[in-house]
């Protein structure tokens, strides 16, 4: 359904374990969606477009044998099906919801790939992984300032943080948070989804140590933005 997709758009060879993992994947997402509100999104092909192919197209931004982490995972998006269309790369998930961990920790299995999980707040999980992975991904999570606080600091001093956008417009809202976060905007990935709609991949390298206050607890990077 995407296989051709991907190989034109981010190098990706769906083989066919991979695609039986997906499968696999759309079918207990929708299973469990109603259990714990995963998605609102229950097309199938519109999974497959909206759900594993952007997703997948982070892959562009990430170097072989990388570590990623993903913030607010939710239901695995992006983690997930980058791990599958990249074996090579080691996840860890990261949500504030305890049973949308239980479903992620359920799927991995079902799937029988390896991660980590973390139930904890991104502001606390950030304040015992400090300069931890080479990349952190965010996917629906916040507008950008507020995102980028909540991830720069688990990202080592030339890491990537990796942010999941419909375009790059927000770029010109992140500017005074990157000069205080040690991020620079290093490159944007514009990609038109087999639906027609837009996607925007935006790569932020991190240049110096994020200042240990970030990101600040008590719910202040929404109330208060960088």
């Amino acid at each position: 359904m995407i296989k051709n997709y991907l190989q034109q758009n981010a190098n990706i060879d769906l083989t066919e374990h991979m695609q039986t993992q997906l499968k696999i994947y759309c079918d207990f997402l929708l299973q469990e969606n109603e259990k714990y509100n995963l998605t609102a999104i229950t097309d199938v092909e519109q999974v497959y477009i909206k759900h594993f192919a952007d997703s997948m197209l982070g892959s562009a931004a990430i170097s072989k044998n990388a570590t990623l982490c993903d913030v607010g995972s939710g239901a695995g998006f992006p983690s997930v099906p980058l791990k599958i269309a990249r074996p090579d790369i080691d996840i860890t998930l990261v949500d504030s919801l305890e049973k949308r961990i239980n479903f992620t920790k359920t799927l991995c299995g079902k799937l029988q790939i390896s991660a980590d999980f973390y139930h904890a707040r991104a502001e606390d999980f950030a304040a015992a992984h400090r300069e931890h992975f080479d990349v952190a991904t965010a996917r629906a999570v916040a507008a950008l300032p507020i995102l980028l606080e909540y991830v720069a600091q688990i990202v080592k001093i030339g890491g990537i943080v990796l942010a999941y956008k419909t375009d790059e417009s927000e770029t010109e809202t992140a500017v005074n948070a990157c000069k205080i976060l040690g991020l620079k905007l290093e490159k944007t990935y514009n990609f038109t989804l087999p639906d027609g709609s837009k996607r925007c991949l935006i790569a932020f390298r991190k240049v110096k140590q994020t200042p240990i206050k970030y990101p600040r607890g008590q719910n202040k990077p929404r109330k208060q933005p960088l």
